[in-house]
């Protein structure tokens, strides 16, 4: 090592030290993913602890090792540690102001996993923007769309728009209007919703399903239905009560009506 240090002159323990700083930066880097998932899988194994805390302290493990892995680079070219936090002092005003998206972003993923609004797996829509979670960390929020999609949003986006979760609750009320001809039995259409409503065994029957008139449009009679489904079967639901109730209105001669104008003529 003398030997070629002597070799490459006053540059060679500038070269040798950054071929150091190299090598420690690469095993860093291992190290870091290595160990960061080792803890998401320990904290995911507890059925206890939700699956979104086990991502967040993984990624926090990982940027602590990267942070030591730093530390220690800067070492070997003979700045200390001490030296290193008076840098990092005077510099915090000028980086403060370069990355206060990145930092507000970084408090926003610490609000986020406190209060957990959305947690890994649930559908939600973060200012407009839908998707399931598959991923939060501490500077973003990675959605994937049911087109599989992905979509980033920043976590202080995130954490400052209104967020809608379809996933907090087990249970979710299925809406449906179904509109009728002014000259069918209104009646008689009712009991036919009703009836296909409770043929389907995912429909809760506490609270159980209801129909009623709710408006008398320009060229139908419109009947809502509501009922209650697990929130998993909500889609599902509504595609095939909408199938069923179209062909059981086809069996019973009620006509479901489309927009269309009538020509009157005059007299003489």
């Amino acid at each position: 090592m003398e030997a070629i240090t002597e070799q490459m002159g006053a540059y060679g323990p500038l070269v040798i030290n950054a071929v150091k700083a190299i090598v420690v930066l690469i095993l860093g880097w291992m190290a870091a993913g290595i160990v960061s998932g080792i803890v998401r899988r320990r904290v995911n194994a507890t059925p206890r602890i939700d699956p979104t805390l086990g991502y967040f302290m993984a990624s926090l493990v990982k940027w602590a090792i990267l942070l030591m892995v730093l530390v220690a680079v800067l070492g070997l070219f003979g700045i200390e540690a001490t030296s290193l936090v008076a840098v990092l002092g005077a510099a915090t005003l000028a980086i403060g102001l370069a990355l206060q998206g990145t930092l507000s972003d970084l408090a926003a993923g610490f609000m986020l996993i406190l209060f957990r609004p959305y947690r890994l797996g649930q559908y939600v829509d973060i200012g407009g923007t839908t998707g399931t979670v598959t991923d939060l960390n501490l500077f973003m929020t990675e959605l994937v769309t049911p087109d599989n999609v992905q979509i980033i949003v920043p976590n202080g986006q995130a954490w400052g728009s209104i967020i809608i979760n379809y996933s907090h609750h087990d249970k979710r009320r299925v809406d449906m209007v179904f509109g009728i001809d002014y000259g069918d039995d209104a009646d008689a259409a009712m009991e036919i919703i009703l009836a296909e409503a409770r043929a389907d065994a995912r429909v809760h029957d506490d609270p159980e399903p209801w129909v009623r008139v709710t408006n008398l449009g320009d060229s139908s009679v419109d009947l809502t239905t509501r009922l209650w489904v697990n929130a998993a079967d909500y889609w599902e639901v509504k595609f095939a009560l909408t199938k069923a109730v179209k062909e059981a209105f086809d069996a019973k001669g009620i006509s479901i009506p489309y927009p269309h104008s009538v020509e009157i003529q005059k007299a003489g």
